[in-house]
């Protein structure tokens, strides 16, 4: 923390309180490896509350990280976050997404994705159970829904190299591009990370209307370090920039313009679709 945090003299708080405890045996009452991780996580965020500090303790996760393997694990199931593609009544695009994957790994299921998905005449975007992940699909999916001319998406603050990454759409990515398709993204409070990005991304681009509820709150993306045998401390490295608000959605989320129960999003956004293909 003291090293990588993305604000230094937070990292050196968290540090010095952590370090001092230890000093003073304040963690030796915890017998188990699920509380004194629970611990050590609440710890750090009293420092500040970010929802991209955690701590866990997992040895098979452990020996990944060691092993610089970090594919989709069996959780995947092959569909990449791709929980559900389909064209609904109207010709309504309808994309279930429960996880960015990297490009990478899962071109071979998002490029289909998102081909069928252009063909429609407005598209949906399901984001209430997705918790986050890479950029690099972020850049993917936008490509799509933009014009023949890359348009920034954000910026990345790294502290570790005290440098600045940026993130464009690449319209070559898209086998159609649509900018004028509608647009309709469904939140709620589960909504993290780089589901948040791409809402946000979307929402001050004027590119989307956003339903549901206020999203998480975190934009401080990172990564996993062992700390101590199997115990790992995920490190937020880094915070994202908005190219147009010169900020971004950390401990605040993103209200969504039509605010609704989670469970009541889906059928809003199609009421807005259905009008929307009707009036052109």
């Amino acid at each position: 923390m003291n090293r990588n945090y993305v604000f230094p003299d937070k990292g050196k708080e968290m540090h010095d309180l952590i370090k001092g405890k230890l000093k003073r045996n304040e963690y030796s009452a915890y017998e188990d490896e699920a509380s004194f991780a629970q611990a050590l996580e609440d710890d750090l965020r009293s420092v500040i509350y970010d929802k991209h500090i955690r701590v866990t303790n997992n040895s098979q996760r452990a020996e990944a990280i060691r092993n610089r393997d970090f594919g989709p694990g069996p959780r995947s199931n092959g569909k990449f976050g791709f929980e559900e593609v389909k064209i609904l009544e109207g010709n309504i695009g309808y994309l279930d997404l429960r996880g960015f994957s990297d490009i990478g790994q899962a071109e071979d299921v998002a490029k289909p994705a998102m081909d069928k998905l252009i063909k429609s005449d407005a598209i949906i975007f399901d984001l209430r159970r997705n918790g986050g992940g890479s950029p690099s699909m972020i850049r993917f999916i936008s490509s799509y829904l933009f014009g023949d001319e890359p348009e920034h998406l954000n910026t990345f603050y790294w502290r570790p190299s005290d440098s600045y990454s940026e993130t464009w759409t690449d319209p070559k990515m898209a086998s159609q591009t649509k900018p004028n398709i509608p647009i309709y993204v469904l939140t709620s409070n589960y909504t993290f990370s780089a589901a948040e990005e791409f809402t946000y991304n979307l929402k001050n681009m004027e590119r989307a209307t956003i339903i549901g509820e206020t999203t998480g709150g975190g934009a401080h993306p990172g990564g996993p370090s062992i700390i101590h045998g199997d115990f790992i401390v995920n490190v937020p490295r880094g915070r994202a920039i908005n190219p147009i608000t010169k900020t971004n959605w950390e401990g605040v989320g993103i209200k969504p313009h039509i605010e609704l129960p989670k469970e009541d999003a889906l059928k809003k956004a199609l009421e807005l679709a259905r009008k929307a293909i009707a009036s052109k």
